[in-house]
């Protein structure tokens, strides 16, 4: 259980992720007993601590490190009994030019995490993934895709331990760094948005509503389970609409890696894949965790065979008002279309 009680560390803590994490928890859970935050930048740590001072929150602790060092986490984790994973190199085109700077964080830095936890006294962890670890297409998201593997195999070799290891999965976060939306907004002011590709679909997920997604599984999962949220698809088109409505939209082609649409279930999970009401959940295939979530009392509610979550043929699509209504709320309070 996650409460006031609880010791908590988040990997890249400094990142839009952990930013928004540390503030809902410090909201929710104002005498906490520890936070940390472990990541590589020491700017960021600096500037994070502009933003919650020592002696306001004291519970807070700035911890140097990257996941790539499993010595340094261990000790990072001494007396912490949760974490999330949220420490990753993240940029597609990045990762297909530097593959194995990727493999070091995402893949040996997970498995360094994952063995830390097993050495010390951590009882919850939940792992952040990308839609695009399913059915990869790019270095980025198979390294994402074997870090998940690697979380959820987790489980198997705890012994007895009271450990539960997660992954949540979710589409591209509004307002994130690197992302269109942000990008487009940068762009707009010289009247020319760059279109990759027309037909080009992703899912949409705020902030507010990833964090609130890990907080639920933090309280919720039960170890082995990659975590999905229902959530909307938008059209590239439509934001670009949005953002610029009067801007040249020149088609610049897709970048390397890049799908036209994205998954976040594939129809070959869909055997293993329940559906929670607000999220569904991919489960092994051995049914060890059916049976926890039958023993637990919670649905095991199976989805159809052959059903897949894809952006493109989601059912929930936003449109052009609905986005520019999101981005004022999450990304930009005094955003204005070009």
């Amino acid at each position: 259980m996650f409460d006031s009680s609880s010791r908590l560390l988040i990997t890249g803590g400094t990142g839009s992720f952990g930013k928004a994490f540390i503030a809902r928890v410090l909201q929710r859970f104002p005498d906490i007993r520890r936070l940390v935050v472990y990541s590589r930048d020491e700017l960021k740590q600096w500037e994070l601590q502009q933003q919650f001072p020592v002696d306001e929150f004291p519970q807070l602790r700035f911890f140097l490190g990257d996941v790539r060092d499993q010595v340094r986490l261990r000790r990072a984790l001494e007396q912490v009994d949760t974490v999330i994973h949220a420490a990753a190199l993240k940029q597609v085109p990045a990762a297909e030019y530097n593959p194995m700077e990727f493999v070091k964080t995402n893949v040996l830095g997970a498995e360094n995490l994952i063995q830390a936890c097993l050495d010390t006294s951590v009882s919850r962890v939940v792992a952040l993934s990308t839609d695009k670890a399913a059915a990869p297409i790019n270095l980025y998201g198979a390294t994402k895709l074997c870090s998940d593997k690697l979380f959820v195999a987790a489980n198997n070799i705890k012994g007895a331990r009271d450990l539960r290891f997660s992954v949540v999965r979710y589409g591209n976060v509004m307002g994130s760094r690197g992302s269109v939306i942000p990008f487009f907004l940068s762009k707009a002011s010289t009247g020319v948005l760059p279109i990759t590709d027309p037909a080009m679909t992703r899912f949409n997920i705020s902030l507010d509503d990833g964090v609130e997604m890990v907080l639920w599984s933090l309280q919720n999962a039960l170890g082995g389970e990659v975590l999905v949220p229902k959530i909307p698809s938008y059209r590239i088109m439509d934001v670009a609409k949005a953002i610029g409505p009067n801007c040249e939209m020149p088609v610049v082609g897709i970048r390397p890696g890049e799908k036209i649409h994205e998954e976040m279930i594939t129809s070959s999970d869909s055997f293993s894949t329940i559906d929670l009401g607000d999220y569904y959940a991919i489960l092994p295939s051995d049914g060890s965790v059916q049976k926890l979530y039958r023993d637990a009392g919670m649905p095991v509610n199976p989805v159809r065979a052959g059903f897949a979550y894809n952006s493109g043929s989601n059912s929930d699509f936003l449109d052009v008002e609905q986005i520019r209504s999101l981005i004022l709320e999450h990304v930009d309070s005094s955003f204005k279309p070009v």
